[in-house]
């Protein structure tokens, strides 16, 4: 009795930010327990989860160690641990071997791709993978959020628990299996725990982008039945208040970040939703959570709808924990037993590369995510960056491009000696990652280079500890990777889609070949088919990672994956001969020319934006026309409020024109008065393109530069600032029409 005198202390506490109620705080010396007891920290663990048999401690508990000041919100019975442990739940798996590789039914259940001679054959929950992750790193921060200016931090075990209050206030609010939560706002500690609180009610999170327009929002809560939608802010509620009466599963909405100014019906703050969850006993619960199985659906993630109705892509529970697994692996992910990863949360999580990335492999491998401020691509994700100092971090094509144009605007903007200091220090660096990209051993002048200045750059950039930089979801230019290697930053491709989870083929430090997006993922298959003589054909992929099939969608599923179970991806691509994936384009992008000639647009477009560094988007257009033209846009500053471009042209557009002998500050200047210095300029780069081109059919014959950037608002570009080729087309038709009319004449 002595001994735990000194292990524990009780006392009353203010209340608690997440349940809004006045609870006991239980202190407790991990330390000394871990030398008193016999099972050492982890019969701590599990002893400090089960503290509510403590006298009269009721179950709305908080638990903290006096060693590593972590606090925990707690609310459960001691069958947390027994009822959900994974031995409990062994015989998770699929019902039957005779199950179809796909389904189109939310309730449905798949036959898991288990390769005989794959040795990652074992499945899991998503509650199993937590369980595990509890158990080793429930002391450890899982999130970091900003309140008022100062950081706070919820542990794995703090996390652990609100994802069960947040499961048992959505079973309370009539979510139904095989229904929805849709979540409408910006990356949060509660977007986090309602997403798995979902899952382990036996609903599907369902992430719905927060630009997207009332009617959007609804054909995706009706599509996935959703019962229940969480909304961070007002603007978010008033689009669903004004559909809720064209939702006839829809039962509830909660808020977090901005509570309603008045009450609603049926609309809850997040605190009263985390309290409905009281009234339903554990117990209820854990017998959900024991039933569910590794091939159930668990995650829709909706494609843009670049080409269409958005899909809505089923991802089972086996998806989404192998993935966060074995791809992550891939990427050289490192557990915390290792070192604790530290990531920044800022894109938007309805987008899978950024749910995988940040919620699912956060959770595996133990990371610490923090969350960016909803202002983050406004420009305060540098400072978030600076202040977390993520050591690995991932970003979109366009992402990388701001980072890179900002250094550009303020090295001009730079006195001589600091400018031309960074100019020399990124020209050493650079060549020396072009010709010796698999060596370690630096020469003098490129370790002194970056010793005195590149070392300074990524340190105010906020990447002074980040060993690992990804890209995805877009391709990205050889000027933009050629930049950050010039500041010794790799940047990292995956390849994959929505409809395999992320990640099917990752580049990481191991795996890494310039332009490419790197090998397969261990445990994955890919293959090529229909292809040409150099080799390049469609892409098609098979393994854990591919999905269940397209919600209510048989046809379009059909046409995805094949009698053998390969995904079809269409996308265009080559493999070299040590396995490393180069994209050249999309099957649908191809264009087809009034001759028959085959033309892949992309490369020509990168081409394009490499002689002209002015340039911000480049689409070629020809398909069923007698030659190829193309629209341009030009890189202009964006509004600090909106993000929408502006008419004003950047620093390094400027020092461009100026080059050329244009006084144009504004695409204006250039565009309402066809600066005739920049048009010599640009044509001569068109011109240069082509004559690099494969064979004349490939020559760009006419141009045109836009009024304006393409933009999300602009509708040309969708939410992860992939081009949206149907829109333009739809919506520069009368300028695009204006090149092969000239021709008629």
């Amino acid at each position: 009795m002595y001994l735990l005198k000194h292990a524990f202390r009780v006392f009353p506490c203010s209340p608690c930010y997440w349940t809004g109620t006045r609870e006991v705080f239980v202190s407790v010396d991990r330390g000394f327990l871990s030398r008193l007891l016999p099972g050492g920290p982890r019969c701590v663990r599990k002893l400090s989860l089960n503290l509510w048999y403590l006298q009269g401690v009721r179950p709305n508990v908080r638990i903290s160690s006096l060693t590593d000041g972590h606090t925990l919100s707690k609310e459960s019975p001691s069958q947390v641990l027994d009822l959900s442990s994974p031995e409990k739940a062994k015989d998770a798996q699929p019902n039957s071997p005779e199950e179809a590789l796909w389904t189109t039914r939310a309730d449905g259940r798949v036959r898991l791709r288990i390769d005989p001679s794959c040795p990652q054959q074992s499945s899991y929950t998503v509650h199993q993978m937590f369980y595990e992750a509890l158990d080793k790193y429930g002391h450890l921060h899982a999130l970091g959020f900003k309140r008022q200016g100062s950081w706070e931090h919820v542990s794995y075990s703090q996390y652990y628990l609100l994802a069960r209050k947040a499961a048992k206030g959505f079973l309370k609010l009539g979510l139904e299996p095989a229904h929805s939560v849709a979540i409408l706002g910006f990356n949060s500690p509660e977007w986090f725990f309602s997403a798995v609180g979902t899952v382990f009610a036996g609903g599907i999170v369902t992430g719905i982008y927060t630009t997207s327009t009332p009617e959007a929002c609804q054909y995706i809560a009706h599509d996935c039945r959703a019962n229940v939608i969480v909304v961070d802010t007002q603007k978010q509620l008033e689009k669903i208040l004004k559909i809720w009466k064209n939702l006839p599963h829809l039962k509830a909405v909660v808020t977090y970040r901005e509570p309603p100014p008045e009450r609603i019906a049926n609309v809850h703050t997040m605190e009263e939703f985390m309290e409905l969850g009281d009234q339903v006993p554990e117990a209820d619960l854990d017998t959900i959570i024991n039933a569910q199985q590794p091939n159930q659906c668990c995650v829709l993630v909706y494609t843009s709808g670049t080409t269409g109705s958005p899909k809505g892509v089923m991802l089972s529970q086996d998806n989404i924990t192998w993935t966060a697994r074995y791809g992550s692996q891939a990427g050289d992910i490192q557990p915390a037993e290792v070192q604790q990863e530290v990531v920044v949360s800022y894109l938007p999580l309805s987008h899978v590369a950024a749910q995988i990335y940040d919620l699912w492999t956060g959770l595996q491998w133990g990371a610490q995510v923090c969350f960016a401020e909803p202002d983050a691509l406004k420009g305060s994700l540098v400072d978030t960056l600076r202040e977390v100092q993520p050591t690995s971090h991932m970003g979109v094509p366009r992402v990388w491009e701001k980072i890179m144009e900002r250094i550009q605007e303020v090295a001009a903007q730079s006195g001589f000696i600091r400018r031309k200091m960074l100019l020399w220090a990124m020209s050493v660096t650079l060549e020396q990652n072009l010709t010796c990209l698999g060596s370690d051993l630096k020469p003098f002048t490129a370790r002194l280079a970056d010793y005195l200045v590149l070392a300074k750059v990524r340190q105010a950039l906020g990447f002074a500890k980040c060993e690992k930089s990804f890209y995805g979801a877009a391709p990205m230019t050889a000027d933009t990777q050629h930049f950050f290697l010039g500041l010794n930053i790799r940047l990292y491709s995956g390849y994959g889609l929505s409809e395999t989870s992320g990640p099917h083929f990752m580049s990481s430090p191991r795996n890494y070949r310039l332009y490419s997006s790197g090998k397969v993922v261990p445990g994955c298959q890919a293959k090529l088919v229909n292809q040409d003589a150099e080799g390049t054909g469609e892409i098609c992929l098979w393994g854990r990672t591919v999905f269940m099939g397209y919600l209510n969608m048989e046809d379009k599923t059909r046409e995805a994956i094949d009698a053998d179970g390969w995904l079809h991806t269409g996308d265009v691509g080559r493999l070299d001969a040590d396995g490393f994936l180069y994209i050249t384009g999309r099957l649908k992008e191809l264009i087809i020319t009034a001759g028959g000639e085959n033309v892949p647009p992309m490369p020509i477009e990168e081409a394009v934006k490499t002689e002209l560094p002015i340039v911000s988007c480049a689409m070629l257009i020809g398909d069923q026309r007698k030659f190829l033209s193309m629209l341009l846009t030009l890189k202009c500053t964006l509004d600090p409020d909106t993000s929408d471009p502006t008419d004003n042209l950047t620093e390094q557009v400027v020092e461009f024109c100026q080059r050329v002998g244009s006084n144009a500050t504004t695409v204006s200047d250039i565009v309402g008065k066809k600066d005739q210095a920049v048009y010599q300029a640009i044509e001569e780069g068109i011109q240069r393109v082509n004559r690099n081109a494969a064979a004349r059919p490939h020559h760009i014959q006419k141009w045109a530069i836009l009024q304006r950037d393409f933009s999300i608002s602009g509708g040309e570009l969708g939410p992860t600032m992939k081009l949206k080729r149907l829109t333009v087309l739809e919506k520069y038709k009368d300028v695009i029409d204006s090149f092969y009319q000239e021709q008629k004449k």
